[in-house]
């Protein structure tokens, strides 16, 4: 019985106790295997962003080579340097973040280093408006920029990448939403969206894109577009926060449109948007269309008959010593107001080291600097025979990708009698503009009032005056620089002032002398 009993409390104890162990090991057993399916899942999850990082590295291994191999060239494309200020400002943030999720001491400390040196939102923001202006300017599609297609010949390869993916499309139109412009968000909303239709991948999905463009167009004033876009942003996702409401407001409002103008409902047009689909809005700028054709090379006001009157001429400076065994070629660009210009007039000398811009660059150099400087400044008083004792700082400008000048005045006006008052020499009589680069497209210098453009030609400088003889402003010599299209324009401007002038251009006995 002794025995029994304990073989019977032995046997319950083992039971209960294998009970125990038996059903604590099964839970382990499950745990293990999900732990085992829990590493794969790891172990996928490293080799997933191992493959995306050595995709990446890769990519922009090819990439650096080539952009290395002639850095200015490469950035002479407008597509190339927006995708640069876009990789650094975007995309290599999400390349971070994902090599921060298993963290990587010395990648993050690189990371901190040169994030100081990053372009910022804003740069990236100014970067794709550069972008949307060239498109106005020299009217091109979005397709043209998606494509990298553009009206110039490049070196072979140096831009073969340069190509904007339905993501970059869908990010420049985001842009222009986030500032108000839905003419452009309609353009590049619809290029990413045809980008998307044709197959290509994408972060993005289609119903971002269509809330974007529907209520675009809708801002635009295409309520069927709009209406047909909703319906199929509603169709794609119809829990969709927005489409919904958007769809019921858009269709009421046609209808009213529709009754108001005794009209039966018209289906939207089945023309895809593009550049001339919608009318762009007006802005600050009252010349803006003469503005840009010129810069286009359209509607230049010099007749054949007006041109064979136009002279060339080697000038030496009224018989100056520096000039008379070397004269400089000197042409006629315009009769009236006269505008001239002298090749090799300066030289392009060092410019001043800069980092990446994306717009306008400019320094003011002194004669004390470098003695080239006081070089240059002497050879451009030799040219005009304008004293430069009273003149301004030479000043070296830069333009970037886009970068331009829209119509201005150099001279000062009678609204704006202070402007130079500190400087104490007067108003500005005259200007000289040196080249000191060539420019593969784009960059020219016109002026709207009269219809002349001047391309930028290495070597070469423009002249002409701000003020008649009486001291009274010369209105017609209202000037832009166009936005540089392909290539770095770098230009050195001299503005003369009219005291020390006197007996160098003395005044006329009329006001308009």
């Amino acid at each position: 019985l002794k025995m029994t009993s304990v073989s019977v409390y032995f046997s319950m104890s083992l039971s209960l106790s294998l009970s125990l162990s038996t059903g604590h090991m099964t839970d382990l057993v499950y745990t293990e295997k999900e732990l085992v399916q829990s590493l794969k899942e790891y172990i996928k999850a490293e080799e997933s962003k191992l493959a995306a990082v050595k995709s990446w590295a890769n990519k922009l291994d090819a990439l650096t080579k080539v952009s290395t191999s002639d850095p200015e060239g490469y950035l002479a494309h407008p597509v190339n340097a927006y995708k640069l200020v876009k990789r650094l400002n975007t995309e290599w943030s999400e390349l971070e973040s994902l090599v921060l999720q298993n963290p990587s001491d010395g990648f993050v400390s690189n990371m901190s280093m040169h994030r100081q040196y990053f372009p910022g939102e804003e740069d990236k923001t100014g970067a794709a408006k550069a972008l949307m202006r060239l498109q106005d300017t020299y009217q091109l599609d979005s397709e043209a920029f998606s494509k990298g297609k553009l009206p110039v010949n490049h070196a072979p390869g140096m831009h073969s990448n340069a190509m904007l993916t339905v993501d970059d499309c869908f990010d420049m139109g985001k842009t222009a939403y986030n500032d108000g412009d839905y003419y452009h968000a309609v353009l590049w909303m619809q290029q990413s969206l045809k980008q998307l239709d044709a197959g290509e991948e994408a972060v993005i999905s289609k119903a971002d894109i269509l809330d974007y463009l529907s209520y675009s167009v809708y801002q635009m004033g295409d309520l069927p577009r709009a209406v047909e876009l909703t319906r199929r942003l509603v169709a794609i996702d119809p829990s969709h926060e927005r489409a919904g409401g958007n769809l019921r407001y858009f269709e009421r409002l046609l209808f009213k449109q529709l009754n108001e103008l005794k009209q039966t409902q018209q289906s939207a047009s089945e023309e895809p948007i593009q550049l001339g689909t919608y009318i762009r809005p007006k802005d600050h700028l009252p010349e803006r269309d003469t503005y840009e054709a010129l810069c286009r090379g359209e509607g230049v006001q010099m007749s054949e008959a007006r041109r064979s009157r136009l002279l060339c001429r080697y000038q030496d400076g009224k018989r100056n010593p520096r000039l008379l065994l070397k004269p400089i070629k000197e042409e006629d660009e315009w009769d009236s107001p006269r505008i001239v210009c002298e090749t090799k007039g300066c030289r392009a000398f060092a410019c001043p080291g800069t980092h990446m811009c994306f717009c306008f660059f400019s320094a003011w150099l002194e004669g004390e600097e470098d003695p080239i400087i006081d070089r240059v400044n002497q050879r451009i008083e030799d040219i005009t025979g304008l004293t430069v004792d009273t003149a301004e700082l030479l000043q070296v400008a830069n333009y970037g990708v886009g970068g331009q000048y829209e119509p201005h005045f150099d001279f000062s006006r009678k609204d704006e009698p202070d402007a130079f008052k500190r400087l104490g020499t007067g108003n500005r009589v005259a200007t000289v503009l040196n080249y000191m680069s060539d420019v593969e497209a784009g960059g020219a210098t016109v002026f709207p009032d009269f219809g002349a453009a001047i391309k930028p030609k290495k070597g070469t400088s423009v002249f002409w005056y701000n003020l008649f003889r009486s001291g009274e402003g010369d209105y017609r010599t209202r000037h832009a620089a166009c936005p540089v299209l392909v290539g770095s324009k770098w230009v050195s401007n001299k503005w003369f002032h009219e005291r020390g002038q006197e007996f160098r251009r003395p005044c006329g006995l009329t006001e308009v002398d």
